[in-house]
């Protein structure tokens, strides 16, 4: 290679020369000019960067667009430093806190002083932000030292800005500015603000500075911009479906689960039709699961403190546990389980093991204890108190692949069962540049990844590959699955353990008559019931699949002289494993069609004068209408063709 070129490696594996201190703008303008026009920053070595930062050794390269998650993410962050800028011209000295990126858009906290702000100021903000961004304004970026941060921040009257500087080091502490607005800020943003093309202030909140109740509560403006218009349009009318999905509305309407005060925030009651759904879906996963052969446990809602020091979540979650409960023998404490893994992990070691009893598969629909920050509460999605469909694999090295492949067959299994169809498996390995952060031999590292890689390859899974997002215990697989309303969770994953067979000092018998450390795997189809019933129950709407849904059929009598004829086929289907109810409600027949539709009943079965006479009944399908008269055999039939699974 001649003099000041160097070599900059693409996602593809493709390698482009360039000369010391190209520019990622400039590879991408070596691509194309379209491409150019659209990047928004790069991934250089893994750490992402404007894309005029000058590249000055070999190094790896992503080009980050609005496709890409990391390119949102700066989007929404540069545009939270438009939103200040507007609120600065808006508002003239009022003081800001800190204004990150988030999953959808941004927020920026606000001391308006004695200034006031309201839902009626939400659109002006707007259009000042579009104001601004239609001046192209370049995002520029200084470093600056601690004295001159804080004499601007000083100078400025600005003491949150002045609190965030203490906490840094000099040499460390960068400026970015745009039109007449800087910030403090690390980085890194966009080109300029011309990128920006559309806004929406979505919400006004209250939140303390940093989070202490006892400092000062300030304004908290969510927002979200978009490169396009018809992209806030659509993003807009999501919302509004979302709204009409919210599995808190829908667990409220279906009678599936409610939250008691007296009870304790977090911690969710499930009722008689909730309960339902939840045993269906676990007795799925077990009848599954025995046939994948694992074997059933279970183990104590508690353990003992020595127990989570021994595995390492006693630091972990310790802050975030309830406190420990005191027993009356002085120094024993005990915790309710932040996870499972300890339990099983101490079931293994209740006797001796040989490498013919690997891989050995422990499941446990358990139930552990987080305790999360009231304000992070969220319905089902975010509790204090939820069950995991847990279990953990232990086996040889050899037989990683093998077992991944299995529990990868499961989890595409449910999501084809329960209708998610959209979903990507992200390969987390470690960072090659930072072996020291990771436990475990790199022979074992080696044959875990190797084996990921080859069974998600087998397996034909679309995958994506992320350096570096490893645990610091072995690589893992995670599932991202995308929801009717293209929203994307994280359902289901596998990783590779190496930590917890060390710490617990796990063994078995090798063929060679030594000792072995087994390998872990961990792995959770559902993850938390909770939470997947949260996903399940927006995903399809409350419209859950037949085989699942507690109330399949509503018999709706016209009147009560045919309530016989009523419980007659009742009991018919009842024989036939169909659930369901008698609407024998003194309601014209209209209304109790309109309340079974309301309730998301799948199967409506009307009787009257002529239903009766003919041994028959007249289905209705929920959001379908009218099918038509069965015989009560022929309408077992096609429930049992819908229901299939």
């Amino acid at each position: 290679m001649s003099d000041g070129m160097i070599k900059i490696t693409l996602p593809d594996g493709s390698v482009k020369e360039m000369p010391s201190g190209s520019t990622s703008h400039d590879v991408a303008m070596g691509i194309s000019e379209g491409l150019a026009r659209n990047v928004l920053a790069a991934k250089v070595n893994g750490q992402i960067v404007e894309s005029n930062r000058p590249i000055i050794t070999d190094s790896t390269l992503q080009l980050l667009t609005w496709n890409d998650g990391d390119g949102k993410s700066t989007f929404w962050h540069s545009s939270a430093h438009l939103m200040a800028e507007a609120l600065e011209a808006l508002y003239p000295g009022i003081k800001l806190g800190i204004g990150p990126a988030i999953d959808n858009g941004f927020y920026y906290d606000v001391d308006f002083g004695d200034q006031e702000f309201n839902s009626e100021d939400l659109s002006e903000l707007e259009n000042k932000m579009l104001e601004l961004a239609r001046e192209k304004n370049e995002y520029v970026r200084s470093e600056i030292s601690k004295a001159d941060a804080t004499k601007y921040f000083t100078e400025k009257g600005d003491e949150y800005k002045l609190d965030l500087i203490k906490d840094l080091e000099d040499g460390t502490i960068t400026f970015y500015k745009q039109g007449n607005f800087t910030d403090l800020c690390r980085g890194p943003h966009i080109p300029d603000t011309g990128f920006i093309k559309a806004a929406k202030i979505l919400n006004i909140a209250g939140a303390y500075w940093r989070g202490d109740e006892n400092s000062k509560q300030l304004t908290r403006l969510y927002g979200i911009t978009f490169p396009k218009q018809k992209e806030l349009k659509e993003y807009l009318e999501m919302l509004e479906e979302a709204k009409k999905r919210d599995h808190r509305k829908l667990g409220r309407e279906l009678e599936l689960f409610t939250f008691s005060e007296k009870v304790g925030m977090g911690l969710p009651l499930w009722l008689p039709k909730g309960t339902m759904l939840r045993e269906r879906l676990e007795a799925f996963m077990r009848k599954a699961q025995l046939k994948a052969g694992y074997q059933p446990v279970i183990t104590p809602h508690i353990g003992n403190k020595k127990l989570y020091i021994t595995s390492g979540h006693y630091e972990k979650y310790g802050e975030d546990s309830f406190q420990p409960i005191a027993t009356p023998h002085e120094g024993e404490e005990f915790f309710l389980k932040p996870m499972n893994c300890p339990h099983h992990c101490e079931i293994y070691k209740s006797k001796p093991r040989s490498y013919r009893d690997l891989p050995l598969r422990l499941a446990e629909f358990g139930t552990v204890y987080r305790y999360e920050q009231s304000g992070e509460l969220h319905g089902l999605t975010r509790v204090r108190g939820f069950t995991q469909d847990d279990a953990h694999l232990f086996c040889t090295p050899d037989q990683v692949k093998n077992e991944f492949i299995k529990v990868i067959d499961l989890v595409l299994y449910t999501f084809k069962a329960l209708g998610f169809e959209n979903y990507t498996a992200q390969i987390s390995l470690r960072d090659p540049e930072n072996k020291a952060k990771y436990i475990g031999s790199d022979e074992n590292w080696e044959k875990a990844e190797t084996a990921i890689k080859e069974a998600a390859e087998e397996k034909g899974l679309n995958t994506i590959t992320e350096l570096g997002e490893a645990a610091f215990y072995g690589p893992k697989l995670d599932f991202m699955v995308k929801d009717a309303l293209n929203r994307s969770w994280q359902l289901g994953t596998i990783q590779v353990d190496y930590n917890l067979p060390e710490r617990f000092e796990l063994e078995y018998i090798g063929s060679d008559n030594q000792k072995h450390r087994p390998v872990m795997i961990h792995r959770a189809p559902f993850g938390s019931l909770e939470r997947f019933v949260a996903v399940l129950t927006e995903h399809c709407a409350g419209n859950f699949p037949l085989w699942l849904t507690p109330d399949q059929i509503a018999i709706l009598p016209i009147s009560e002289k045919h309530a016989d004829y009523a419980d007659e086929v009742f009991k018919y289907l009842e024989e036939n494993d169909i659930r369901g109810f008698i609407d024998h409600r003194d309601e014209k027949i209209g209304r109790k069609i309109r309340d079974a539709e309301t309730k998301k009943i799948p199967f409506m079965l009307i009787v009257g004068e002529k239903e009766e006479a003919e041994n028959k009944v007249s289905a209705r399908r929920h959001g379908e209408g009218d099918l038509g008269s069965f015989s009560q055999p022929e309408f077992v039939q096609l429930f049992r063709e819908a229901a299939s699974i």
